[in-house]
């Protein structure tokens, strides 16, 4: 580092800007290697129940878990059929599924096709939860090693919170494009950069490139990233003493990198929003997933001091336990912010969090499962273009890097500490571990449970199914799938898409009267779906009348139904008999799953 290179480091360290660390040994990619490894090992005891028997399930959230490997095998479709990428008709048939309105995560789908193709759907969704919490922390100890933080040490704490925090781990219950967030600190390292005199041209157009990586992965972390980003860089930008020179390479690069993502994103947010199977808007029911405000000081049941019956009440399910903190951790985050309040850079990270869980509680703040009839922001803001699109309590779920750069730079502040006060260096080492023990040992992840799954019948996974989808038929399963049972989108999934199905589980139009088209987790209902839908509920059959067997045959001809099956299901006996009454008659057992063949009643 030249002379002058030290003296503008030790500006911005002043200011509380990022800097880049001087010249390090040769032993550090020792040091690097170790920090990865690390991320491996805690990836793998997160998921290590999964990997200790491949026919195990995520027990809190198989339903994602089923819809996620039939996009792994969607994106090897697309490689090896050339299969359109944006929408799908082998879900949903006759229907379109937009899958950029869904969570298509073709930026890992369609380079994952050769393990989806060698080792099935189920292994690549498994290694892309696993490997995607790896690299996410992996990623963020790259941005804080080399351009935040000065030392290894506070940038493997940072990048081991940032990567496995509580809403981290809660995600991972089938949730692999939401801790996949291994392109975030890619895209604030590729910001930062775009200062640097003369560069602007390349500098915008690889921020481009990690923006449109980070489309295709989840929108909904990217909205996050673009507003955390934003307040830091007009945080640091009032305090820099070169502002007007750097300001005109970042303005160029980030008038590159607009326009190229915009031409690279322009005809698939095109599709999202005004093609086949477009919806306006998130429904009013998940839009009400706010976080309650006790879960801020609460533990997450898959952390160390968590509990399954006390973090029950205060989320709506185990996938979304977005804060979760601990009081202990907040104890101390707000005492990092007090003693580095003179850092611009910390003072805009608490900003952010303040502003983040002010969000996250919705139209309406909750207290320990309570409506308290305080309205709360959000209710003003939930109706606007593209936030009627986010799902509130996922605001929280934004401070968790947050925390993990304060953290970062907290470690760092001790270090030094430590450095400067050699004859108290072992007092300060004790009390920095001490109180980073009592925050974060609590927090620690323990793995995932696991749920044995059904095993794929014999009719599906041999074939035998294919005679009876020719002529653009589909398959139809008892129950029909949905939120609550999405075993056939598995199944389809080992098929290679090859067995196409009536309905499913994604994000669709209402297009009901008055609707709005606002979104479903399914298709619109159809009196057949419904009939099934109570049967997979009370495990009763309800009354049959001629209308009733009138719209099961319309609503077969509507789906090009070339064939009717029941694999195993808790109310299999009762499916049975109410599909037998419908059609008046009765099915054949053939490769564990009850047959009707329909192919006359809807050709």
């Amino acid at each position: 580092m030249t002379t002058a290179d030290s003296s503008r480091a030790t500006d911005a360290s002043e200011e509380g800007a990022p800097v880049s660390p001087p010249d390090q040994p040769r032993t550090r990619w020792r040091v690097d290697l170790l920090a990865v490894l690390s991320f491996v090992l805690l990836a793998f005891w997160v998921t290590i129940r999964l990997w200790l028997d491949p026919d195990d399930g995520l027990r809190d959230n198989r339903t994602d878990q089923s819809q996620f490997e039939w996009m792994m095998a969607h994106g090897s479709r697309v490689v090896t059929d050339f299969a359109y990428p944006f929408t799908s008709e082998r879900m949903n048939v006759p229907e379109a599924v937009n899958l950029m309105a869904n969570t298509s995560v073709l930026s890992v789908s369609i380079p994952m096709t050769p393990v989806t193709i060698l080792a099935g759907p189920r292994m690549s969704f498994l290694l892309f939860l696993t490997l995607g919490m790896a690299a996410t922390a992996a990623s963020w100890y790259f941005l804080l090693s080399r351009v935040v933080v000065r030392s290894p040490g506070p940038a493997w704490l940072g990048a081991t919170f940032c990567g496995f925090a509580p809403a981290m781990v809660s995600h991972a219950n089938a949730h692999p494009n939401i801790v996949s967030q291994f392109v975030v600190p890619l895209i604030i390292w590729r910001t930062l950069r775009l200062s640097e005199p003369g560069r602007w041209l390349r500098n915008g157009i690889l921020l481009a490139l990690v923006i449109v990586w980070q489309a295709f992965l989840n929108l909904e972390i990217l909205l996050m990233t673009a507003i955390g980003l934003g307040v830091v860089m007009a945080a640091l930008a009032l305090r820099r003493s070169d502002l007007r020179q750097r300001a005109r390479p970042f303005l160029a690069g980030l008038g590159v990198a607009a326009a190229v993502a915009l031409l690279l994103l322009a005809y698939p947010l095109y599709v999202q929003f005004f093609g086949p199977g477009a919806y306006r808007g998130l429904s009013p029911l998940i839009r009400g997933y706010s976080t309650d405000l006790a879960s801020y000081v609460a533990y997450s049941r898959e952390s160390l001091a968590g509990d399954e019956p006390g973090a029950r009440g205060l989320t709506q399910n185990p996938t979304e336990e977005n804060a979760f903190f601990g009081w202990p951790l907040l104890v101390l985050v707000a005492a990092l912010v007090w003693w580095l309040r003179r850092n611009v850079v910390v003072r805009a990270l608490a900003l952010l969090a303040v502003l983040f869980a002010v969000l996250s509680l919705g139209r309406e703040i909750v207290f320990n499962g309570e409506l308290t009839g305080i309205p709360a922001p959000w209710a003003v803001l939930e109706n606007l273009p593209i936030l009627h699109s986010v799902v509130p309590t996922r605001w929280a779920l934004a401070i968790t890097p947050l925390f993990g750069l304060l953290l970062a730079y907290g470690a760092q502040r001790a270090q030094t500490l430590a450095t400067r006060n050699p004859a108290a260096r072992p007092q300060i080492r004790f009390a920095t571990v001490t109180v980073l023990a009592m925050a974060l040992v609590p927090l620690l992840p323990t793995p995932l449970p696991a749920v044995r799954l059904e095993p794929t019948p014999a009719f599906v996974a041999s074939g035998a199914w294919r005679p009876y989808v020719t002529h653009e038929r589909s398959i139809v399963t008892l129950p029909l799938p949905s939120t609550h049972y999405a075993d056939p989108l598995r199944w389809s999934a080992e098929t290679g898409l090859d067995m196409p199905i009536a309905r499913g589980y994604f994000l669709g139009p209402d297009t009901r009267p008055g609707r709005h088209r606002v979104a479903l987790f399914t298709a619109p209902a159809r009196r057949t779906s419904e009939f099934f839908e109570e049967i997979r509920r009370t495990g009763a059959v309800p009354s049959i009348n001629q209308q009733q067997r009138t719209a099961a045959e319309e609503d077969l001809r509507y789906w090009r139904a070339g064939a009717v099956i029941l694999g195993p299901h808790e109310h299999a006996d009762a499916l049975r008999d109410g599909m037998t009454k419908l059609l008046g008659t009765a099915p054949t057992y053939t490769g564990g799953v009850w047959l009707w063949d329909v192919r006359n009643l809807t050709s």
